[in-house]
């Protein structure tokens, strides 16, 4: 009965349902667990990891800062946690636990698409039962040997650690950290980091302490992660800015041409906007981002010829992103 009311509530939240194979995610969904764990003031540290293997949980290491003796938690049982392999500076933590849960199928971020449809699951505000929110995949950031996926799919304090699915239930990534206020980026750090995660030695102390990546000072983050505030708060120049320094030292990062691109669109010089589009493109012929403000410049200028062009490549790269296209042409320049 359990299952079926975790399944059902996990299909009130995707809304393409055709596409989901409810027994694989609903196999995912079990695979999710909260950890916990006392801090020194007596207060309850928790967050939320995920079964990658027999007796071998993933997580965010900065959820084990403030706890001396953290434990693996479902519903009323609990499981002490013996050992972890820490990986301070990706915020990754793989810990072992003498646990009855099957482990989540693992994906790979090879074969991510924009656009794709994805599900969170993990136990935001600290709730008992996971919680699941859909959304699609934004784009990817090359970091480290990795793809850091930005989703739309939400999570809130408490789901640190917790899984990102696609509709077949493999794991995709880590649920880690989120820009503040609303709107906001949602990133999930990707579950390539676990094979060398899983070469690190074993520790058996806690607290596990050590900045991470991502809260760095703002200079030292990556860019990636430096052009989201101004892109949330339309500061183009600051945008601009970041993204010419970007493509600088990156002149291969087809999301650093996007970038430079959408904040000189942004900025009335359609040129060079144009340019930078197309640059982006040649680096990945599937950047549907830069394909779609092509295409409203291509709307803007007259050029029907251009866009039929666009959409029928966008098309061939994804039918569901050729209707979201034609969509956003309705709206123009203010997309």
């Amino acid at each position: 009965m359990r299952k079926l009311i975790l399944l059902a509530a996990l299909m009130s939240f995707v809304q393409s349902a055709s596409a989901l194979d409810q027994a694989k995610v609903l196999k995912s969904l079990q695979s999710v667990v909260m950890i916990r764990g006392y801090n020194n003031s007596g207060g309850l540290a928790y967050g939320s990891g995920v079964v990658v293997a027999p007796n071998k949980v993933i997580t965010n290491c900065h959820i084990f800062r403030t706890t001396k003796a953290p434990w693996v938690t479902r519903g009323e049982d609990s499981y002490e946690i013996n050992s972890v392999q820490a990986d301070r500076k990706h915020d990754l933590c793989l810990v072992s636990a003498t646990i009855p849960f099957d482990p989540a199928p693992i994906g790979s971020n090879a074969n991510i698409k924009r656009g794709q449809e994805v599900l969170s699951i993990g136990h935001s505000n600290g709730v008992l039962a996971p919680i699941t929110s859909s959304g699609v995949i934004k784009t990817t950031y090359d970091f480290d040997g990795g793809k850091v996926i930005r989703s739309s799919a939400k999570f809130l304090m408490g789901a640190s650690g917790s899984g990102i699915f696609d509709l077949e239930g493999n794991l995709l990534g880590i649920n880690t950290f989120k820009t503040p206020g609303r709107p906001a980026y949602f990133y999930s750090l990707p579950i390539e980091w676990l094979a060398d995660l899983q070469k690190l030695p074993v520790e058996t102390t806690f607290p596990i302490v050590g900045k991470t990546f991502w809260e760095e000072d703002d200079e030292y983050k990556p860019f990636f992660m430096q052009m989201a505030i101004p892109e949330i708060n339309q500061d183009w120049p600051k945008l601009m800015q970041v993204a010419a320094k970007w493509t600088e030292t990156h002149p291969n990062d087809t999301e650093a041409w996007y970038e430079l691109g959408l904040a000189q669109e942004k900025l009335s010089k359609v040129d060079e906007a144009k340019q930078s589009y197309q640059q982006s493109i040649t680096l990945d012929a599937n950047n549907t981002n830069a394909l779609f403000r092509l295409g409203i410049i291509a709307q803007s200028a007259g050029d029907s010829d251009s866009v039929n062009k666009i959409n029928a490549t966008i098309a061939k790269i994804d039918e569901n992103l050729a209707k979201e296209f034609n969509e956003i042409l309705v709206c123009g320049s203010e997309c």
